[in-house]
């Protein structure tokens, strides 16, 4: 296999604890890299989930609460948005 060099912008800082961490686990960095290239293709996308950021625990409740009712009979649903916002009175 041929390889090339590739040249890529990396935060100083970040490069520094990325080149720490994997000496500590007997890599360089290149050779992290290409792992990481190496799974995105097998995974034919980022190796990772990718978020905005962790929901906090009043939305997970949401998110759950949202859950429960779509499967309970008995939870209060409306035909349109206007329906529902005259029952709260707005």
């Amino acid at each position: 296999m041929s390889k090339i060099s590739t040249n890529i912008s990396i935060d100083a800082d970040v490069k520094k604890k990325a080149q720490e961490l994997f000496a500590a686990m007997g890599l360089d960095l290149s050779t992290a890299i290409n792992i990481y290239l190496k799974m995105a293709i097998e995974m034919q996308g980022i190796p990772f989930e990718v978020r905005l950021k962790t929901p906090n625990a009043e939305t997970v409740a949401a998110i759950e609460e949202g859950r429960r009712m779509a499967h309970d009979p008995n939870a209060t649903s409306y035909g349109s948005v206007a329906e529902m916002r005259k029952a709260l009175g707005l």
